[in-house]
């Protein structure tokens, strides 16, 4: 009697656990055998951490060691407001013999967090491959709400432009990527944040940046979902109610022109932080404008999917190939 009760359920959970097998196994599988097409993912996040706990999935190492045929230069000031010292580093191979393209990448954190290193794991193998790279601070909300980070980035901007010829590479050369907060504010910089847009175009405002790279960033935050959202009030520190033209003015969106910059956008579906919809208006925008503009959607992945190693390699080989195109 008692084996009666209890095969169904023993059956059952058989059942439970092979199903369970094969759908954790299916993304690593279908992207073994879609090598060129963005990474599968598991849409929740308890199967993502179940993936990494299982060593199905892998982190990607955020603080590499620096190789030895790499120069490092760390925090170099390039401004002081109100006796806070924003600082940048930047990577440089040693045996570059000519200018070089300049990669500029700008961290996330909801405009609240984030490092200027969060990106070496980006910044060590461009400068294996021959760029120079450079990552860099800036006021966070706690310091400043908006638009003190904005007008961070765009001295920043100005700061590597003017300072090129001291750190060997191209002013002709230089490229802004960003991670969500990061990838909003390097969008607005490239599409020219702060300059008129009505006779003069951003590429003219901006003849240095060639091309921007938004990783899951905020590009409109004039959505409903957006202006409601508690990061993006207190990042405004104003209610959309009060003052909806802030809110526009705030949104690398209203900066596009013609002349905006090539862009690769790379973004998740299953993200809940930054809607992929951002992303798939974002994209709309730049073909109606005729702008150059790459697009990957990986399927299932959450917000800060790039912190996997499989997104993380297929990112790095899409930015790769984007540079050679649009960068060099």
């Amino acid at each position: 009697m008692k084996h009666k009760v209890f095969r169904p359920i023993l059956y059952g959970l058989f059942t439970f656990l092979f199903i369970f097998c094969v759908v954790m196994a299916m993304p690593r599988l279908w992207s073994a055998m879609n090598p060129n097409k963005p990474p599968v993912g598991y849409h929740f996040m308890l199967l993502d951490y179940v993936a990494i706990g299982t060593h199905l999935e892998k982190l990607v190492e955020m603080s590499p060691a620096i190789p030895d045929n790499l120069d490092f230069k760390k925090d170099i000031e390039y401004k002081n407001v109100g006796g806070k010292s924003l600082k940048l580093d930047i990577l440089r191979p040693k045996n570059i013999t000519a200018d070089a393209p300049l990669i500029v990448f700008i961290h996330g954190g909801g405009w609240t967090s984030g490092r200027k290193e969060d990106y070496l794991c980006y910044m060590v193998p461009f400068a294996e491959k021959g760029y120079v790279t450079a990552s860099l601070s800036y006021r966070l909300l706690e310091e400043a709400p908006y638009p003190a980070c904005a007008e961070d980035i765009d001295d920043a901007v100005k700061w590597v432009f003017t300072n090129s010829e001291k750190y060997g590479y191209s002013p002709e050369h230089i490229a802004l990527v960003g991670g969500s907060a990061g990838a909003h504010l390097a969008m607005l910089a490239a599409y020219g944040w702060g300059k008129s847009n009505d006779s003069v175009s951003s590429a003219q405002n901006y003849p240095h940046i060639r091309a921007v790279v938004d990783i899951y960033g905020p590009a409109d935050l004039t959505t409903p979902y957006a202006r409601a959202h508690p990061l993006v009030t207190s990042f405004l520190a104003r209610s959309y109610e009060k003052d909806p033209g802030f809110f526009s003015e705030a949104s690398p969106m209203k900066y596009i022109s013609r002349n905006s910059p090539p862009t690769l956008i790379l973004h998740g579906t299953s993200d809940q932080l930054v809607p992929v919809s951002q992303s798939d208006t974002l994209k709309a925008r730049l073909d109606r404008l005729g702008v150059p503009a790459v697009y990957f959607r990986f399927p299932l992945w959450p917000h800060a999917m790039d912190v996997d190693k499989r997104v993380n390699d297929f990112a790095f080989a899409k930015m790769s190939e984007f540079f050679v195109k649009y960068l060099k």
